[in-house]
């Protein structure tokens, strides 16, 4: 059976799926141990794209499940995570059902095996059907309210791939070179899958891969004119390169390694440059202030599940709490190297409110800053500021234009 072809790939899955539901991990960490006799890049390819259907589409496959089994199956049973993985083939990769079972049924034997092939093959006889977009888990919905019917249509598929071109300049005539479209300027939207390293441009250096949202915060700090800024917890980068396409000195500070050296890299193909530093931010200390913080804070990345479905059935009060904890930490600190004029600009790539709008109250009754609202100007066509002047975005703005992540912005400056 491990020689049958397709077997590892489905394999595969099913251990990224029960790294992430029963064990709390992200795909990115589950991938390493799960990949392991999984050869070539399409099958590994084949493994991300079921396992990341299954998330993204899990309550419902389960309502399926559910409306096909006379006793309930246990949300962990082995039986349940395979029809899972099935019916995300069948749904919405377009596998046949005759390969969907032949690559999935070896993952089971006995019973089990009889009760899924049943299962899956009574449900392919009723024709089943998902719905439009993705139902969100209870306990997301309960999080999000009114919101959530409004992002759910910014779920149905992977994202697209965004650019940030190092000269804005350059938007309309590398937009009509590489068949993009433009949302904005500086930013370049390619199809989902395009391989973007085979293009000149990219050995070049003349852009970065970077969602159009997380282009943003940074756009907010304007034009640096070889002023000082600091980005805090600033790999893999993309805004630290964005900052120093529009003049600024920067300082980009991480305590990961690895991830800086994605930032180093990323620094020497595109020409730009940075003073890179490894260091805790709560324990680092600065020669002099800087005229601007650009604090993208470690968060619990929950306006990212158009790329990273995970986090819808991982991320709860507890993960919430804590980084809401290490979010004001980080505030602090970075407050106290601002000097009278400096510029903060805080962002989270969360929909939590905890980590956005609450964080942004608590810095208004808590330090002596004043907000600098964002106006309309400053934001990419579409979408539009909060009363407060800050910025909201999630997956299902922009529908027709294919989404972005969400995130949350907001700006001060220390009088």
């Amino acid at each position: 059976m491990a020689d049958t072809p397709g077997l590892p790939a489905r394999r595969a899955a099913l251990k990224l799926l029960d790294a992430v539901l029963r064990r709390g991990e992200t795909l990115e960490q589950a991938e390493n141990a799960a990949m392991q006799g999984v050869g070539g890049n399409a099958d590994r390819g084949l493994a991300r794209a079921i396992a990341g259907e299954t998330m993204r589409w899990l309550t419902d496959l389960d309502a399926l499940i559910d409306s096909a089994t006379k006793k309930r199956l246990p949300d962990d049973a082995k039986p349940r995570m395979v029809l899972r993985l099935m019916l995300a083939q069948a749904l919405r990769l377009g596998t046949p059902p005759h390969a969907v079972i032949g690559t999935c049924l070896p993952l089971l034997s006995g019973g089990p095996r009889r009760l899924a092939h049943g299962v899956f093959s009574t449900l392919m006889k009723r024709e089943a059907e998902l719905p439009e977009a993705p139902t969100l888990p209870d306990a997301v919905l309960a999080r999000w309210g009114e919101r959530a019917a409004e992002i759910a249509p910014g779920l149905i598929d992977p994202p697209e791939v965004d650019l940030a071109l190092k000269d804005a300049s350059e938007t309309e005539t590398r937009a009509l070179d590489m068949g993009g479209v433009s949302l904005a300027s500086g930013h370049i939207r390619l199809p989902r899958g395009t391989p973007i390293d085979r293009f000149p441009s990219y050995s070049e250096g003349a852009w970065w891969v970077q969602d159009l949202a997380a282009q943003i915060p940074a756009r907010l700090l304007g034009a640096g004119e070889g002023k000082r800024a600091l980005d805090l917890c600033a790999a893999p980068g993309g805004k630290t390169l964005a900052l120093a396409a529009a003049g600024w000195n920067v300082t980009a500070l991480d305590i990961s390694g690895k991830r800086l050296a994605m930032l180093r890299d990323n620094l020497k193909r595109t020409g730009l440059e940075a003073e890179i530093v490894k260091a805790d931010a709560r324990t680092y200390q600065p020669g002099k202030p800087f005229d601007a913080i650009l604090l993208d804070a470690p968060c619990t990345a929950t306006g990212t599940c158009r790329r990273h479905p995970d986090v819808l059935h991982r991320i709860g009060p507890r993960q919430i709490g804590e980084m809401v904890e290490i979010q004001q930490s980080l505030i602090h600190r970075a407050i106290e190297w601002l000097p009278e004029g400096g510029m903060l600009v805080y962002a989270v790539c969360s929909l939590e409110h905890e980590e956005g709008e609450d964080q942004a109250r608590w810095i208004d009754a808590s330090f002596e800053l004043e907000p600098m609202p964002v106006g309309e100007h400053e934001l990419p066509s579409g979408i539009e500021p909060t009363p407060e002047g800050w910025v909201r975005t999630h997956p299902g703005m922009l529908g027709d234009e294919g989404g972005l992540d969400g995130f949350f912005v907001a700006r001060w400056k220390r009088p």
